[in-house]
């Protein structure tokens, strides 16, 4: 896990976590990572310090250790109780929404114009970072 100090265009600072370097840059480009002050989408990288090991930087990849097993936890969970419904999800969540389908515990992929439209239009969903986000089911031969 990697914590990143972020600034928006707005200049309105904050943190995330990514699984790698190429999660966060994956996620930026396709404007997934998002400003939790003023939902900007135009992220940076912040400048940052050097780690240095130290007795609380040891403290820190203990709770990055901690992040990492929720982290599982929460993928595990999900993959348990949710139905996977892929690229789908923007639909079924709407429909769901909409009264035209029975709800039920969902997760799959949409983008982030979708994501921010199924809010704006009350339908409740969760976008979770790479880190929690489960991986699809593996499809069968």
């Amino acid at each position: 896990m990697i914590r990143y100090a972020l600034l928006c265009d707005a200049d309105h600072d904050f943190e995330a976590w990514f699984s790698s370097s190429d999660s966060y840059d994956a996620q930026a480009a396709k404007g997934l990572v998002e400003c939790p002050h003023c939902g900007s989408t135009r992220v940076r990288k912040a400048l940052a310090a050097p780690a240095v090991s130290t007795s609380r930087s040891k403290e820190a990849r203990s709770e990055q250790q901690q992040l990492a097993e929720m982290a599982g936890k929460v993928r595990a969970h999900i993959r348990q109780n949710f139905d996977y419904v892929g690229e789908d999800f923007a639909r079924e969540a709407r429909d769901m929404h909409e009264g035209r389908k029975e709800a039920r515990l969902i997760y799959g992929e949409t983008s982030a114009d979708e994501t921010r439209q199924l809010l704006e239009d009350g339908v409740e969903v969760t976008p979770l970072p790479d880190a929690f986000a489960p991986t699809p089911p593996k499809k069968a031969n």
